[in-house]
C-alpha cells in the first residue's frame, strides 16, 4: 500500500537513510561470497590532515556510482574506506595545530601537554615546542583521531554505499605489519636495498624525497658568468652558471664531446676561481653546446645532471651542502690555497642562498665574475609540498627497486599496465611515459617520525660505527616493531647505541610505501586469507590522475615483486576540480571548497549530481549552478513519484502502442545505461537517464496522464514501470531521493534491488516523437495567445510528411485529451507546421434579477 506524505520534502532525508543504512547492514561485504560473485574496490585512502575537500567529494562519488551499479548487478561489493594517517602532511598539521615539533634527540616527557589544540590554535609569531619523538608521536594520534571523525561524518554524509566495518588506518598496527612484512620480503628478494647515495633533499623537512614526490617550479634566478684559470697559462675558461655557491665544491669542467670550441681542451685542466682547486675538463654527451658558454662546471652536487656525470665519469664527491642546508664551519679538505680557505670562511655556516650573495660578492671583487648577474626564469626541483628547492645530499636511504635502473624490470612493469584495462584508455600512456623516464629507483626511507618504522637494526663495531652490511630482522611473527624501542632477537635494551652492540634504523618508511599496499591493508593480507584471496586482485582501483605516478605505479611495483600479478583489473581514473580560473584546487594553492556547506545548502543528492556529470579523467570546474539543477532533478523525482503513485496499480496489460513505444524507450536507456557503467562511465549512464526521466515527465506524463485519470490499465502500468525501472536506474547517482520515494511503495531498500533489465526491441519511436512534438506546439500556441493550457482547441490542423500523420495516428486520442482539442485535420506536406484555431472562451454566467 502507497504510504506517500502529503508534502514531499528532500529536508533531512540524509540522516533518516544513513541511520536506517547502518542498521540495516545494506553495503555490509559478504565474505562468504565466491570470488566469481565479488566485486572490490581499492578504495583511495583520503589524508588526515585538516578536512575533506571538494575534490573528495567529485572522485569518491564517480566511485560509490560503480559500486552501487555492481552491487545491484548482484554482486557482493568490497568497498572499505582508510585513513591515510602518517606522513608528512600529518606532521605538518599536528605543529600547525598544536604547537609543537618533534626532537629525536629529547627524551620522553609523561607530563608533556601541547599548548595549543584545534580549539585554540598558536599564533602566527608563535614558535613550535620542541618535544620527543614519542610525544609527538602521541600528538599526531590524537589530532588524526579528531580529524578521522570528521572525514567520517562527510563521507556519511557525502552517502557512500562503503562497509564501516573495513575501515583501517595506514598507522594502524595491521597496517603497519603488512607494510614491514612486504619491506621485509622485498628484501629477502634483493628487490630493497640500502646505498649511499646523492639524494634528493628538502632540508626544510629534513627529509630525503623520492622522484615521484618532485615537482618543477618557475623560479626567478639568474646566470653568473666566471672564469676558470686554464693551469698551462693559455687564458681563461668561462662559463654560466645559475649556483655559483656551489664553486667550492667543483669537481670538474664538462662539454660535449663533439663541441670544436672545447674539444683541444678536453684532458686538460683548470683552477677555479676564488678557491684555486685544480679540476679536469671532460667530454660528455649531455652537455649542451647551446646552454650558456657551451661548458658547465659539475659540482658535487647542484641538480641530477651533476648526479648522473658524477657517476659516470667516475668523479670524486665534495658534497657541501648538510643536512640542516648550511655549507660546514669547516674548510674543505680539498681547498688547499691559503687564499681559497680564506674565501670559504666567508661562506661557513651559510645557507644556499645567503652563500651565493656573499660568494657573488667575492667574485666580483676579484675580477672573476664577467659583468652583472643576468635574471633569468628557469625550473626549480622544490619537494611537492615543500616551500624552498630541494638540494642533493649524500646520505645512506633504503630503495625498492622499480626499474629506474633495470631495463628488464621497466619493460615488466610496462607490461603489466597492458594487463590493466584503463579508464579512459588514454591513461595507460600516462602510466607508459612515468615509467619511461625513470632515472633512479625508488628511495622510501624518510627521516620523519610519524610513520611506518623501518624494520631493521644494525651491529655496532667496537668502536661504535654501525655496520650496515649487517642488517639485523626481526621475524614476520614479531611485526610490526619499533627499531627506536624493540630489540632485535639476542640483544637487550642495555646494548643500544653501545659499542658492540646495536641500533635500530632511525627512519621511517615513506608514506607511499604503506599506501602502495591498501589492497593488502584492506584484504588483511596474511591476517585473514580467506578474506584476501576472495577479493584480490582487485576489479578497480579508482584515484585522480595525477597520482598515477605514485600511489598507482607504487601499488603496481609491489604486487608485481609479491604476487607477479597486477593489483586490480579496472584504473579508474577521475580528473581535477578546478577553480574559476581553471586552476586545480589544493589544500597547497589555498583556492580549496569544502564540501559540508554545499551538502547542507543543496542536499547530498544535488551535490552527488555535479560530480556525477564530471567525465571519468576529465578537469571539471566547479559549479554550484549544476548543483542547483542537481536540487531541481530530486525534487521533481519526489513529485514525479507522487503523481504517478496517485493511480492504483490496475488489472491488465500495456496493450496501448504509445506506451509500449515508451517502455521500449525506457529499455533502451537501460541498456544504455548499463554499457556506459560496464566501462566505468558513470557520467553517460547519467546523461542517458536523466534524458529519458525529463522527457518521460515533460512530454510522456503530459500526453497519457487523461487515460491514467481515466483509470486505463495500460497507461498506469506503463508510468509504474518506467518509475520503477528510472528509480532503479538514479539509484546509483543520488541515492538519498530514490531511496524516500521507493520507500513510499515497495518493500526493502531500493539500493537492495536488482539493476533493471526491462528489454527493448528497438522500435521506431518516431510516432511517439512525432505526437510529443504535436502536443509541444499546441502548447507553444497557447502560451503565445496568453491563453490557459486549458483552453479548447476548436480546431487543430497538422500539416507533416505522410509518413508522420500515419504515426500520429497511434497517440491521436492522448493527443486530443491532453490539448483539450475538439477536431484534428490532418494534410500532406514537407515539414511539419500546425495551426491552433482556439475556441471562443465560455462567457461567463449571468445572474437574472
Amino acid at each position: 500500500m502507497n504510504q506517500i506524505p502529503e508534502k514531499p520534502s528532500l529536508d533531512g532525508i540524509e540522516s533518516r537513510w544513513m541511520q536506517q543504512w547502518e542498521a540495516d547492514g545494506t553495503y555490509r561485504f559478504d565474505r562468504t561470497a565466491a570470488r566469481s560473485d565479488v566485486f572490490s574496490i581499492d578504495t583511495p585512502p583520503p589524508t588526515a590532515s585538516g578536512s575533506l575537500h571538494i575534490g573528495h567529494v567529485f572522485s569518491y562519488t564517480h566511485t560509490d556510482t560503480v559500486a552501487r551499479f555492481q552491487r545491484m548487478m548482484g554482486k557482493s561489493v568490497f568497498y572499505p574506506i582508510g585513513w591515510d594517517d602518517n606522513g608528512l602532511a600529518t606532521e605538518r598539521r599536528v605543529q600547525n595545530v598544536t604547537g609543537a615539533r618533534c626532537d629525536p634527540t629529547l627524551p620522553f616527557d609523561p607530563d608533556f601537554v601541547a599548548p595549543f589544540s584545534a580549539d585554540n590554535p598558536p599564533p602566527k609569531d608563535h614558535r613550535a615546542v620542541p618535544t620527543s619523538r614519542p610525544n609527538f608521536v602521541a600528538l599526531c594520534h590524537d589530532v588524526t583521531h579528531v580529524d578521522e571523525i570528521a572525514f567520517e561524518a562527510t563521507i556519511r554524509q557525502l552517502g557512500l554505499s562503503v562497509d564501516w566495518s573495513l575501515l583501517y588506518r595506514t598507522i594502524g598496527g595491521s597496517a603497519q605489519r603488512a607494510s614491514q612484512r612486504a619491506f621485509l620480503r622485498n628484501l629477502a628478494r634483493g628487490e630493497a636495498y640500502q646505498q649511499d647515495a646523492p639524494t634528493l633533499y628538502d632540508i626544510d623537512e629534513r627529509t630525503a624525497v623520492a622522484q615521484a614526490e618532485m615537482e618543477d617550479r618557475e623560479m626567478p634566478g639568474a646566470y653568473h658568468k666566471l672564469a676558470f684559470h686554464r693551469t698551462d697559462g693559455s687564458g681563461d675558461l668561462h662559463i654560466d652558471t645559475t649556483r655559483p655557491e656551489l664553486l667550492p665544491s667543483c669537481v670538474a669542467m664538462v662539454a660535449h664531446p663533439d663541441d670544436e670550441r672545447y674539444k683541444p681542451m678536453f684532458g686538460t685542466t683548470v683552477r677555479t676561481p676564488l678557491f684555486g682547486v685544480e679540476v679536469p675538463v671532460l667530454a660528455h654527451h649531455l652537455a649542451d653546446p647551446e646552454k650558456g658558454t657551451g661548458i658547465a662546471m659539475i659540482c658535487t652536487f647542484g641538480d641530477t645532471t651533476d648526479v648522473t656525470w658524477w657517476r659516470e665519469l667516475n668523479l670524486p664527491t665534495r658534497a657541501l651542502i648538510g643536512f640542516d642546508g648550511r655549507f660546514p664551519a669547516d674548510t674543505p679538505e680539498w681547498i688547499t690555497d691559503e687564499a681559497g680557505a680564506t674565501a670559504y670562511q666567508e661562506l661557513a655556516g651559510l645557507a644556499p642562498k645567503q652563500a651565493q650573495r656573499k660568494i657573488v660578492e667575492l667574485l666580483q671583487a676579484s675580477g672573476e665574475m664577467l659583468g652583472d648577474a643576468r635574471a633569468i626564469m628557469h625550473p626549480v626541483k622544490f619537494y611537492e609540498r615543500g616551500s624552498r628547492p630541494l638540494e642533493i645530499v649524500a646520505t645512506r636511504q633504503w630503495y625498492i627497486r622499480n626499474g629506474g635502473r633495470d631495463n628488464e624490470l621497466r619493460n615488466a612493469l610496462v607490461e603489466r599496465g597492458n594487463e590493466l584495462t584503463w579508464h579512459p584508455g588514454y591513461m595507460r600512456h600516462r602510466y607508459e611515459n612515468w615509467v619511461g623516464g625513470l632515472n633512479g629507483d625508488w628511495l622510501i626511507s624518510r627521516q620523519r617520525f610519524f610513520g611506518v618504522p623501518i624494520p631493521t637494526w644494525y651491529r655496532l663495531d667496537a668502536d661504535g660505527f654501525p655496520i650496515y652490511d649487517e642488517v639485523l630482522i626481526p621475524t614476520e611473527a614479531e611485526l610490526p616493531v619499533d627499531p627506536s624501542v624493540d630489540c632485535p632477537a639476542g640483544f637487550t635494551n642495555e646494548q643500544r647505541g653501545v659499542p658492540g652492540g646495536f641500533i635500530g634504523d632511525p627512519d621511517v618508511m615513506d608514506t607511499w610505501a604503506t599506501s602502495s599496499l591498501t589492497p593488502h591493508v584492506a584484504g588483511r593480507w596474511e591476517d585473514d586469507n580467506d578474506l584476501f584471496e576472495r577479493i584480490f586482485p582487485m576489479d578497480m582501483r579508482p584515484q585522480a590522475h595525477d597520482i598515477i605516478r605514485t600511489w598507482l605505479f607504487a601499488t603496481m611495483v609491489r604486487s608485481h615483486h609479491e604476487h607477479g600479478t597486477p593489483p586490480w583489473k579496472h584504473a579508474a581514473l577521475s580528473g581535477w576540480i578546478l577553480d574559476p580560473d581553471r586552476k586545480k584546487m589544493s589544500k597547497s594553492k589555498g583556492n580549496v571548497v569544502t564540501p559540508i556547506g554545499l551538502l547542507e545548502q543543496y542536499g547530498t543528492d544535488a551535490v552527488r549530481y555535479w560530480a556525477a556529470n564530471g567525465r571519468p579523467g576529465v578537469d571539471t570546474a566547479f559549479d554550484e549552478g549544476q548543483m542547483k539543477i542537481g536540487r531541481k532533478l530530486a525534487t521533481k523525482i519526489l513529485n514525479a513519484t507522487k503523481f504517478v503513485l496517485t493511480f492504483p496499480e490496475a488489472v491488465g496489460e500495456v496493450s496501448n502502442p504509445l506506451d509500449q513505444l515508451m517502455l521500449d524507450r525506457v529499455g533502451a536507456t537501460v541498456a544504455e545505461a548499463t554499457a556506459a557503467f560496464n566501462e566505468f562511465d558513470y557520467a553517460r549512464a547519467l546523461e542517458r537517464t536523466e534524458s529519458l526521466f525529463w522527457w518521460f515527465c515533460d512530454d510522456y506524463v503530459e500526453l497519457v496522464k487523461g487515460r491514467a485519470y481515466s483509470g486505463d490499465a495500460s497507461a498506469v502500468n506503463a508510468l509504474r514501470t518506467a518509475l520503477d525501472t528510472l528509480l532503479r536506474l538514479f539509484a546509483p547517482f543520488v541515492p538519498f531521493v530514490t531511496e524516500e520515494v521507493w520507500s513510499w511503495w515497495r518493500q526493502g531498500s531500493v539500493h537492495a534491488q536488482s539493476w533493471p533489465t526491462l528489454a527493448s526491441v528497438g522500435a521506431d519511436q518516431s510516432p511517439v516523437d512525432f505526437t510529443c512534438e504535436v502536443l509541444a506546439a499546441v502548447r507553444r500556441a497557447k502560451t503565445e495567445a496568453k491563453s490557459s493550457q486549458r483552453a479548447v482547441v476548436a480546431h487543430l490542423v497538422v500539416n507533416a510528411p505522410v509518413a508522420s500523420l500515419a504515426g500520429l495516428q497511434i497517440g491521436l486520442a492522448d493527443l486530443q485529451a491532453a490539448g483539450s482539442i475538439r477536431e484534428v485535420s490532418m494534410h500532406e506536406a514537407e515539414v511539419l507546421s500546425v495551426d491552433v484555431t482556439l475556441a471562443p472562451p465560455e462567457p461567463a454566467a449571468t445572474t437574472e434579477t
